[in-house]
C-alpha cells in the first residue's frame, strides 16, 4: 500500500504530548531489553519531557489517517540542528514516515541557516540507521553512551 502521499507532517501542539509520549514508548518497546534503564528513559520520554522539548525547538508529528503514527524534533545548537527523538509506531514502519519527517528536518535546518544536521542513535536501530544513511547521513565522532547504553553519532552537511 503506497501512503507515503497520505503521511502529513506537521508541528505539535502542547496538548498532543502525551500522544507523542505513547508513540515513542511504542516505538522502542520491542527494544527495551538492549537499553539500560537509564538509556530507555532518556529515549521514550515521558508527556512532561516532550512537553520541554517544545521549548527548545520544534517538535512534529506524522499523521496518517488521523493517527500519530510518528514523531520527531529538533534543537538548533550554532550552525548545527541536532534531530533528536525520531520514532514511528512498528504499524507505520516501512511506509514512509520517518522519511517524511527527516525531510522536514531538513527543510527547518535549512531555513535556520543550518550547516549540518547531527543525530545520535544505537547500534541496534539498524532501520533506522539504514534510513539515515540513506538520507546522506555519516557516522562521525560522538557520544558513545547513553546511561550505559552504547550510542553512535552521525552527521549530514547542508547546501546552504
Amino acid at each position: 500500500m503506497d501512503v507515503a502521499g497520505q503521511i502529513q507532517v506537521r508541528l505539535a501542539a502542547l496538548d498532543e504530548a502525551s500522544a507523542i509520549a505513547a508513540v515513542m514508548l511504542k516505538s522502542f518497546a520491542e527494544f527495551r531489553h538492549l537499553y539500560t534503564d537509564g538509556g530507555f528513559a532518556a529515549t521514550a520520554l515521558r508527556a512532561e519531557e516532550i512537553q520541554e522539548r517544545m521549548r527548545e525547538g520544534p517538535v512534529w508529528v506524522a499523521v496518517l489517517e488521523g493517527r500519530i503514527v510518528g514523531t520527531a524534533s529538533a534543537a538548533v545548537k550554532g550552525d548545527m540542528a541536532y534531530i533528536r527523538g525520531v520514532a514511528a509506531l512498528p504499524s507505520a514502519r516501512g511506509l514512509g514516515v520517518g522519511y517524511e519527517m527527516l525531510r522536514e528536518a531538513e527543510r527547518f535546518a535549512v531555513s535556520e541557516g543550518c550547516r549540518r544536521m547531527f543525530l545520535t542513535t544505537t547500534p541496534f536501530l539498524s532501520a533506522a540507521i539504514s534510513l539515515y544513511e540513506r538520507l546522506g547521513f555519516r557516522r562521525v565522532e560522538g557520544p558513545d553512551d547513553l546511561f550505559g547504553t552504547p550510542l553512535f553519532a552521525m552527521e549530514k552537511g547542508l547546501k546552504s
